[in-house]
């Protein structure tokens, strides 16, 4: 498919009401959901799209929170293990920020909240978790949206090397509480590799003069 404009068009032209979902079935459904999506949507071309089907996964949204000591410049890393990284070529235990999913009723903010002394026994007020942005993870076959705060901590209060997380959940976490300069050399060195955690990082590289 190709056409040419004589003239450069607007981005964001259309919306949710340029699509037509017909139908939606459920393929599988467990901790995590399948769905088939049946679909068709308009064209740049202004005509409408043949249907076609898409598979979905749907596991819900998450937050991630980066939590940084302005005084101190250190940063906190949670090393844990990941079955996702398996096929990965380095080790599936990966360096991240705390981060959850949604329990019933509960705001970004309340999850950012929970996880942070869930994961590393560490009490934010809520007031100190201040949003850094929203994003999609993988638009083209998954619904996921990552709500990605950072807040202010006492890095005095924690204890690099202890190990949190919840039995029922089989979490095993390891805090490693690191410079931001070290961090970001992780960073540099390809030792960081989940999404989240690069973004916040470099978000963290841009910004940590303003903070």
């Amino acid at each position: 498919m190709q056409y040419n404009k004589s003239k450069s068009m607007p981005m964001f032209q259309y919306n949710q009401k340029d699509v037509s979902v017909t139908a939606i079935n459920t393929k599988y459904q467990g901790f995590f959901k399948l769905d088939e999506y049946q679909l068709k949507h308009k064209l740049f071309s202004k005509k409408m799209s043949d249907e076609f089907t898409r598979e979905i996964f749907e596991r819900g949204n998450a937050v991630v929170v980066m939590l940084y000591d302005t005084r101190q410049d250190k940063v906190l890393l949670l090393e844990q293990f990941r079955a996702g990284a398996l096929r990965s070529e380095q080790t599936p235990w990966l360096l991240e920020f705390v981060a959850g999913m949604f329990n019933t009723n509960e705001s970004p903010v309340d999850v950012a909240v929970r996880e942070a002394k869930e994961e590393a026994n560490i009490t934010i007020a809520q007031e100190n978790v201040k949003p850094i942005m929203k994003y999609l993870s993988s638009p083209g076959g998954m619904s996921e949206c990552i709500h990605l705060y950072w807040a202010e901590f006492d890095s005095d209060s924690v204890s690099s090397g202890s190990v949190y997380g919840l039995d029922e959940e089989n979490e095993d976490i390891l805090l490693h509480l690191v410079s931001r300069g070290e961090a970001l050399s992780l960073l540099s060195e390809g030792k960081i590799i989940n999404a989240a955690t690069i973004i916040g990082l470099q978000w963290l590289a841009l910004n940590y003069q303003n903070l």
